[in-house]
């Protein structure tokens, strides 16, 4: 993957000139993903040229080690919304209009009612073990692309932000298509299970292990990846909207007191939340569409699709435009303190602090 193309050695130092000068007045918070600087004071200095051997060294270590442990945070606290938000998107209307669950509410009362509170946690396991590499993956890219796409002049314009977003989200995508396929069966087992309940058919129980053993003997390691392009449009287009949103918002905030340049904790956790309900908002067709497309076991009522055009198409035309915002408000109640949190939690520099690096 892209993380290790760059070696200690290929990333940039700082300039002990930058390191004389006093740490104040080379803050500029600006644009930054972080709240940290993205344009050098430094470069007010007489007759110095700017020069990207300025520009402070991207640790990328611990920068891994917080996105990690960020993701890791951040899933635990808000899976069982999420749980929600997949079985409201993977659910159909009946010919005479029936349906499962009749709202977000309706679908926690049920499922916490038939499956208990474990049950609100389906599927958690195999989320929390590939949340670790795939947030890890998606946070320190973002921020590793917007330190290479920087200026010469020490600035990012904003094509070059949604740049850098972007192709963090495409990096992403070899952990999050086996991790999102694997997640949605468990958290969707218990509604295909409770509509086979009246009928015939019986639902075998499932596993991460059994769905994984199965894709590998029948459809090898591209088994895993099904979905692969679905999931490439939402992630890759949720990243271009989230990531420069995210920055903008973040510097709009009061500094650490420190002198470290850096947003106060609360400031990036309310950046994270907004940016992330927004972008949640503006990608959810794609993640409807994702979702159904990675769908294993079909209900009883479920329709299959040929792929991600037949998929639009058919929804479009059975069940309306209203049909890709299903799960809308769930999904921006999921990803909101999601990436509130992560986004908190990454900047707390837990990985520096382990490494024993200054922030």
């Amino acid at each position: 993957m892209i993380f290790w193309l760059y070696t200690e050695a290929e990333i940039l130092i700082i300039d002990a000139k930058y390191e004389s000068y006093p740490r104040q007045a080379r803050l500029n918070n600006t644009h930054s993903a972080g709240g940290r600087s993205t344009e050098n004071s430094y470069s007010n200095l007489p007759g110095t040229p700017i020069t990207m051997a300025d520009q402070p060294k991207f640790k990328l270590l611990p920068k891994i080690m917080n996105g990690g442990i960020a993701g890791i945070v951040g899933v635990t606290c808000v899976f069982p919304l999420d749980l929600v938000k997949t079985r409201l998107q993977n659910q159909q209307i009946g010919p005479n209009g029936e349906r499962m669950y009749n709202s977000m509410l309706d679908c926690f009362k049920k499922t916490y009612r038939q499956e208990g509170y474990f049950g609100m946690y389906r599927g958690s396991g195999v989320n929390i073990l590939l949340i670790t590499p795939e947030k890890a993956i998606k946070l320190t890219a973002n921020d590793l692309f917007r330190h290479h796409l920087t200026t010469k002049e020490g600035k990012l314009p904003i094509l070059r932000e949604m740049t850098a977003g972007g192709l963090a989200g495409l990096c992403q995508i070899v952990v999050t298509t086996p991790m999102e396929l694997l997640k949605i069966q468990l958290q969707d087992a218990g509604r295909v299970a409770a509509q086979a309940s009246g009928t015939s058919k019986s639902v075998p129980k499932i596993s991460a292990t059994s769905i994984t053993l199965q894709l590998l003997r029948e459809k090898g390691i591209l088994g895993l990846y099904r979905g692969t392009t679905a999931t490439m449009l939402r992630d890759v287009s949720f990243s271009v909207v989230y990531f420069p949103l995210f920055a903008h918002l973040n510097s709009l905030g009061p500094r650490k007191s420190d002198g470290s340049g850096e947003a106060v904790f609360w400031c990036s956790f309310l950046s994270g939340c907004a940016a992330g309900s927004l972008a949640a908002l503006a990608v959810n067709p794609f993640d409807v569409v994702k979702t159904r497309l990675q769908l294993l076991s079909k209900g009883t009522n479920d329709t299959q699709y040929k792929g991600i055009a037949d998929a639009i198409l058919t929804i479009l035309k059975v069940e309306g435009p209203r049909a890709f915002f299903k799960g809308g408000a769930c999904r921006m109640i999921v990803i909101a303190p999601l990436f509130g949190i992560a986004q908190m939690v990454y900047y707390f520099g837990v990985g520096e602090a382990i490494l024993g690096y200054k922030k």
